[in-house]
């Protein structure tokens, strides 16, 4: 099913008999999703609205990544949360999964920069939250729960998102001789420090890399100073600036998992995984390979751990028994026929 308008989805919905999986381009599917009959929303593309001066952009959810970054590029802007492109992604996609990249450290994640939605839930009713600017903060903030909601309470049909300009220079410094458990406390130090780093990552090969961006002579300025800091854990170097682009690993052997924690919690994460893929976050995302169905062996941690491709869906730890019935009666409130499968 491909439907070409808001009110075309309306109508599948209410009439589906079946469970149904939202989809744009299918470019962050998770093991198990997907698995209903396939509601296409890539026939709702477009942008409603671009206000540069104001830094937002209104856009339709099937609009594909490449075509809004293109379209804010013209006018020197960006989606600051930086989320990665892959062929075929849509923005919708991009919010459902609350995409975020390695500048997340500085402005956040994509659910910080949605500002309003669209979406029609599971009784094939459209629903309208926040705002196409701002300062707009109305209401329920339904705007950040379908962030990350991945099409289970509903088809999201247009996003309001606000942009961040482009900025005129970046540095990226690199100790390559650090391995990954060593480069977090390098990453700590540059990230709590005055230098207002907007990536803090480690890659195999690479060693740790941070990024400083904004006004040439600041970059400079905060370059030397961060490399002086940065001296205790080794000499620093200049970095591939293109390194940012290839945190996200391509589909490794066995099976790919993201962990997610507290930058003081990943070296002893660290200790019980095979070298990472990458680490980005300042230390808060590893990514690792693991042989096909092998279970990572982690100690108790404050955060989660996502089996991304696979033969079953996994996350670590399980949900906790209050978390799991606030869960279903979110779920049961916004899609109390159970159409929308996971």
């Amino acid at each position: 099913m491909r439907p070409e308008s808001e009110d075309d989805v309306c109508q599948l919905i209410r009439s589906a008999r079946a469970p149904l999986s939202p989809i744009g381009g299918g470019t962050r599917l998770l093991p198990g999703e997907g698995t209903g009959e396939r509601l296409n929303v890539s026939g709702l593309r477009g942008v409603v609205l671009y206000e540069p001066a104001a830094l937002t952009l209104v856009v339709r959810a099937g609009t594909p990544l490449a075509e809004v970054q293109a379209t804010l590029a013209a006018e020197g802007q960006m989606l600051g949360f930086e989320p990665d492109a892959r062929p075929g992604s849509t923005i919708g996609g991009v919010v459902a999964a609350n995409a975020s990249g390695p500048r997340r450290v500085q402005v956040g994640a994509c659910r910080d920069a949605l500002i309003g939605v669209r979406y029609v839930n599971g009784q094939g009713e459209v629903v309208k939250n926040g705002g196409r600017v701002m300062k707009n903060v109305t209401g329920y903030d339904l705007v950040k729960l379908m962030a990350g909601s991945r099409g289970r309470l509903g088809v999201l049909t247009e996003v309001a998102l606000k942009t961040a300009p482009m900025p005129p220079c970046s540095a990226t410094l690199a100790l390559p001789g650090v391995d990954a458990s060593a480069a977090i406390e390098a990453l700590t130090s540059a990230l709590t420090g005055p230098y207002d780093v907007s990536g803090a990552a480690w890659l195999p090969g690479q060693g740790a890399l941070i990024r400083i961006e904004g006004l040439e002579g600041s970059v400079a300025i905060r370059s030397r100073a961060l490399t002086e800091r940065l001296s205790a854990f080794g000499e620093a170097a200049e970095g591939d600036g293109a390194s940012w682009s290839r945190l996200v690993p391509t589909t490794p052997e066995g099976d790919l998992w993201r962990i997610v924690c507290r930058p003081s919690e990943a070296s002893a994460l660290l200790a019980t995984l095979p070298q990472p893929l990458s680490v980005d976050w300042g230390g808060s995302l590893i990514w690792v390979a693991l042989p096909a169905g092998e279970v990572p062996n982690l100690p108790a941690w404050s955060g989660h751990a996502t089996r991304v491709t696979g033969a079953e869906a996994m996350t670590l730890p399980a949900p906790s028994p209050v978390v799991a019935r606030l869960n279903a009666s979110i779920g049961e409130r916004f899609d109390p026929r159970r159409i929308f499968a996971s």
